[in-house]
């Protein structure tokens, strides 16, 4: 079972706004970054796990093509590896990447981030 293509779309809601409103509102919860194991919120996480197969349905229409059960195994992995119960190298082991590859993305524009993430949970209100 390969996890690239999942991992392809995930890191694409790194930059693709459009792409973390569509995610955002089909999960009903958090900001749509899932492009790493830093940027996947719990609430997203089990969001995506009830809603596998529209968020598959989501990536097809884009041109990433992958089963339920793929986005499934990386969203365990990502899991494993935000709660520490598994290494770096175990983590890229069981996404099936080389250790040369990054599995830990920096997060980008914390400040933006943790902005929208405290207006939008204790004002109601999303910043753009």
């Amino acid at each position: 079972m390969t996890t690239n293509t999942v991992l392809q779309f995930m890191r694409k809601t790194a930059d693709n706004t459009a792409l973390q409103q569509q995610l955002e509102q089909m999960l009903g919860c958090g900001d749509g970054d899932i492009s790493s194991s830093v940027n996947l919120d719990p609430e997203e996480s089990l969001a995506l796990s009830q809603r596998a197969p529209k968020v598959t349905e989501l990536a097809a229409s884009m041109g990433y093509q992958f089963s339920s059960d793929e986005l499934l195994t990386v969203i365990d992995a990502f899991k494993q590896h935000q709660n520490g119960t598994i290494s770096d190298e175990a983590f890229a082991h069981l996404l099936g990447i080389t250790s040369g590859e990054s599995v830990r993305p920096a997060v980008r524009n914390n400040f933006k981030r943790i902005a929208n993430y405290l207006t939008k949970t204790y004002l109601g209100v999303k910043l753009s």
